[in-house]
């Protein structure tokens, strides 16, 4: 399986569940991984959660800005949601406010990337098993 799919039309479009947020990306995602550490499991309320990596500056709000909530873990970047009906929506880098990662859930469509890898292994919920998908583990962050 590809890790990027080349043929899906931009720009990539998404939003909340409830429709106060939405965005749009006018650029291919550079990558995805799931990631297993405790602050995306309390965040998720899942075992895991996926979210991929996209170019510097391809992400623009388009509606709801207003309705943007963050918290920023010590050491962590910022995870944004909506604070209408709570759900995950993105990551920013607290050092210069841009957005790094969004999560695949939150896209219309196909986001246009597989994830690659299952990343802080070493946190995985004892409760749901990571899957035998053949991507490789990493303990800590992914290539790290």
């Amino acid at each position: 399986m590809r890790a990027v799919i080349s043929d899906v039309g931009l720009p990539l479009t998404g939003g909340c569940g409830c429709g106060a947020v939405r965005f749009e990306i006018d650029a291919p995602l550079v990558s995805a991984v799931y990631c297993h550490c405790t602050r995306c499991q309390h965040r998720t309320g899942s075992g895991a959660a996926a979210t991929g990596s996209l170019a510097p500056g391809s992400m623009r709000v388009v509606r709801g800005e207003e309705q943007l909530r963050g918290w920023t873990p010590e050491g962590g970047w910022e995870k944004v949601f909506c604070g209408a009906c709570g759900s995950a929506l993105f990551t920013r880098d607290p050092e210069d406010g841009r957005v790094r990662g969004v999560r695949l859930g939150a896209f219309d469509g196909d986001p246009g990337v597989r994830p690659r890898a299952h990343q802080f292994v070493a946190y995985a919920a004892p409760w749901e098993p990571i899957p035998d998908d053949g991507l490789p583990r990493f303990p800590e962050k992914a290539g790290g």
